[in-house]
């Protein structure tokens, strides 16, 4: 009784000796265990710290991009705490408990390690606490698995962006079906069911990742024919000229690009470069842009130069290959998995298209689509960045017409694109016509690939873009 008295009651500060007497030496260590207990009994909770788990591929430590919550607030399981990024991709964290954030352990743009305390976490002491390892580490969890709710036993798929639209709004997303792949819910499934309910549309958000398609009887207007022409103006900023040098660590995804590059250095590099005429593609292309804009995707050329490749390395899969660090096994991917190399603000990075293969032309584009989306937005997964076979890097959409690229191992070739430029040339009878010219550079590793291979795989994926109508003899 006196027990239960010194634990409930807070007028109550210490406890008569005559009291003391009648308790055995068990009963006087529960006492106090109940006693120190008592300290954070003023809001009925315990304090857990919630450690930031292993991520996966070797990863020791990460960035902290951004707090989705700050200290006080109230958190339930599986809602997003923050997002880290670490030289390989941006992970989203989500809780594991139902509570109150008491402490926030680092501050943005700070380094966060693995196994050390990311958040304190105050639960409710009456439920139980889970066990001493859920306590301690929280699930390890890729950019796909991260992205599912359980929400009464239904799991969703969905982006944070659209998790975060869907809270605003009051929102269950157990109660919408989503429209995109494999079932993930996009942001205009959101903005329909809006409609549905209020009869009226949300504007759109900075972040879509589609633009959703129009209505047959509505006409997009066609864009003005010198904005393509037209040349970036950079942003002006004050120059501040402190004296001083300045040193600061090599974070991210420019840290995997030292790593990356530096084992490159390893390999032989064999070059080779050709010029494309892309005069029919070129005129291809603006047949079926608008066509493309309608069902909600922007069409560039990078897709055509995708599967054109991918035709090619049927032909050739020594290129889609990779090669054993001790040189002794070479091993022919089945997938078609091609990298594009895309300039961020985070540095330099190559999400990959998955199985190109058994992809149409309209297919890459959508997916290129979502990848530059979450590239700008810098929330690219694991699974978006890894299991590349075969990269193209359009450096030609900054400047420069030849190249030399850097291969990504394990893979053995890649391919950078330059400008295409209007140029004049002859055609067979001997005049002078004005063509689109892009001019290519090829770099292969020279251990398993040949030249005369190289320069045929360039031969026949330069055929496919001068006469685009050939590739719908191998298209599958």
């Amino acid at each position: 009784v006196c027990t239960h008295r010194v634990r409930s009651c807070s007028g109550i500060r210490f406890i008569k000796s005559k009291h003391v007497c009648v308790f055995d030496k068990s009963a006087l260590k529960f006492s106090h265990q109940q006693r120190l207990f008592r300290t954070s009994a003023v809001s009925h909770g315990q304090i857990v710290q919630f450690k930031l788990s292993d991520i996966g591929e070797g990863i020791t430590e990460v960035t902290v991009k951004e707090w989705y919550i700050k200290e006080g607030d109230s958190v339930s399981q599986f809602d997003s705490i923050c997002e880290v990024q670490s030289d390989k991709a941006s992970v989203t964290i989500t809780s594991r408990y139902d509570g109150i954030i008491r402490k926030l352990h680092y501050s943005l743009d700070e380094i966060a390690y693995v196994g050390k305390p990311l958040v304190d976490i105050e639960i409710d002491a009456s439920k139980g606490v889970a066990p001493a390892e859920d306590v301690v580490e929280a699930p390890p969890m890729s950019h796909e698995e991260h992205t599912h709710q359980e929400i009464k036993g239904h799991k969703t798929l969905a982006t944070p962006a659209v998790r975060r639209l869907a809270m605003e709004n009051n929102i269950k997303l157990s109660e919408i079906v989503g429209t995109g792949k494999d079932n993930r819910i996009l942001k205009e499934d959101i903005l329909n069911y809006l409609a549905k309910q209020t009869g009226a549309i949300l504007p759109p958000s900075p972040k879509a990742e589609i633009i959703p398609p129009l209505p047959k009887s509505e006409t997009v207007p066609a864009p003005p024919k010198d904005k393509a022409r037209k040349i970036p103006v950079p942003v002006s900023r004050p120059i501040v000229f402190s004296g001083k040098d300045k040193t600061e660590p090599i974070t991210g995804f420019r840290k995997a690009m030292v790593k990356t590059m530096s084992a490159a250095l390893k390999i032989p590099h064999f070059g080779y470069c050709d010029e494309i005429d892309l005069t029919q593609l070129v005129q291809l292309r603006e047949e079926l842009k608008h066509l493309a804009q309608i069902r909600g995707v922007k069409l560039s050329f990078m897709p055509f130069f995708i599967k054109a490749a991918s035709l090619g390395l049927l032909q050739y899969p020594i290129l889609n290959a990779s090669l054993d660090e001790n040189c002794q096994n070479v091993t022919y991917k089945a997938s078609h998995n091609i990298g594009v190399a895309m300039d961020t603000e985070q540095g330099l990075i190559v999400p990959n298209v998955k199985n190109v293969q058994v992809c149409s032309v309209f297919e890459i584009a959508s997916e290129l689509n979502r990848l530059q989306s979450l590239g700008s937005a810098g929330q690219l997964g694991t699974s978006d960045l890894t299991g590349g076979t075969f990269t193209l890097s359009n450096v030609g959409t900054i400047g420069g017409t030849y190249t030399k690229p850097v291969i990504l191992p394990p893979e053995v070739a890649i391919g950078a694109l330059g400008k295409i430029q209007v140029l004049p040339r002859f055609n067979g009878k001997g005049e002078v016509f004005k063509a689109r010219i892009m001019n290519v550079s090829w770099s292969a590793d020279h251990r398993v690939i040949d030249g005369a291979t190289l320069a045929r795989f360039s031969n026949l994926w330069k055929s496919y873009l001068e006469n685009p109508a050939s590739m719908l003899l191998d298209l599958k």
